[in-house]
């Protein structure tokens, strides 16, 4: 989603808190213990199977502009992660913390493009590829691991116009993709936006013959996805500030999105001043969404209720599950944190 919810100043002054702790602790790559941040709240006892609230919240690395798109990757053991203003995907392993895996990683052209012309939504497909969401070269790509330069557009064209700025995308079983196109790469990120060829913000559905089909267009600024375990919904978050909610779309037998409805309305959260709006999100095996949002990571159960919520200390934009599948890293704006936890992520 977007990068600069807090002003410059505000952090550059946390940046520098951050980065002398960090430092502090951190005598090789391979430590044994991180500084620590936030604070996890439990708001209902159904939480105590799915996340001790005495976990810590570990920062692994500090200093990004603005953090996304984990993805982990299994045979590699390792998480890679986008900062989407500064056009880069950067890899973090335990035996070597943070390394630079790709730049350019969204934007190959020359120039300035927009404050966010990066990559951001990254998955690992059914191939062992990486596929990314990019928003200055406004496609879905897909690349080998070994050789992210050599890369193949999935999606760049909607019935003859350019996508917006893809944000993030989930791959079906079936192999089908899904993704959404918010405008937030755009250079005016959608207001007064010359280079806006589409007239809305869509859904959208790759089938495995590579066939690119609209799936809803009825968000205003659609941003995380993700599948319930058995694929019959598919959950969309919404980051406009006038509707924070999370709708839910089942998924009918031809593979296309049926009528969506609201499954959680994040409004009540932000009236409590909670900071963030819905972005990037994962479900772990139980159903239970890990939804980045107002007041950081919520925990959200299938049936709709709010069981308790990672507070990581700054806007929170996407999660994975890692390592052994208990493990939620989180992009925290300038952050990559890590907590771990008791539930298991899907795929593991």
């Amino acid at each position: 989603m977007s990068a600069f919810f807090s002003s410059i100043m505000k952090k550059l002054i946390t940046m520098t808190s951050l980065l002398v702790g960090f430092l502090g602790t951190m005598a090789t790559a391979q430590q044994s213990s991180f500084p620590t941040i936030g604070k996890i709240h439990r708001l209902d006892p159904a939480l105590d199977h799915l996340l001790d609230t005495t976990s810590k919240i570990e920062i692994l690395g500090t200093g990004y502009t603005w953090s996304e798109g984990p993805v982990w990757v299994k045979k590699g053991g390792y998480l890679l992660f986008s900062d989407v203003p500064e056009n880069v995907i950067h890899k973090w392993s335990a035996a070597k913390g943070i390394e630079e895996f790709l730049r350019p990683s969204g934007y190959t052209g020359t120039g300035i493009y927009s404050e966010e012309p990066g990559s951001n939504g990254l998955i690992i497909n059914k191939k062992g590829n990486l596929v990314s969401c990019e928003h200055g070269d406004r496609r879905i790509a897909e690349m080998p691991l070994n050789r992210p330069d050599k890369k193949k557009t999935l999606a760049h064209l909607f019935e003859g116009k350019k996508l917006n700025s893809p944000n993030d995308l989930v791959q079906k079983s079936s192999g089908d993709y899904f993704f959404t196109d918010p405008p937030y790469g755009l250079p005016g990120r959608g207001k007064d936006e010359p280079a806006k060829e589409i007239p809305f913000q869509g859904v959208y559905r790759i089938d495995t013959k590579g066939k690119l089909t609209l799936q809803a267009k009825d968000l205003a600024r659609p941003n995380g996805l993700a599948f319930s375990p058995d694929e019959k919904i598919l959950y969309v978050g919404q980051s406009d500030m006038k509707g924070l909610i999370w709708m839910a779309y089942p998924v009918n037998p031809d593979g296309n999105l049926g009528t969506g409805k609201v499954f959680y309305d994040a409004g009540p959260l932000a009236k409590k001043g909670w900071k963030g709006a819905p972005d990037g999100f994962k479900v772990d095996k139980e159903g239970n969404l890990w939804a980045t949002g107002p007041g950081g990571v919520l925990i959200i159960s299938p049936e709709g209720k709010l069981l308790g919520r990672i507070e990581a200390g700054s806007a929170t934009a996407n999660c994975a599950f890692g390592e052994d599948g208990k493990t939620l890293f989180i992009t925290a704006d300038m952050n990559l944190l890590r907590v771990k936890t008791k539930a298991t992520g899907l795929g593991f």
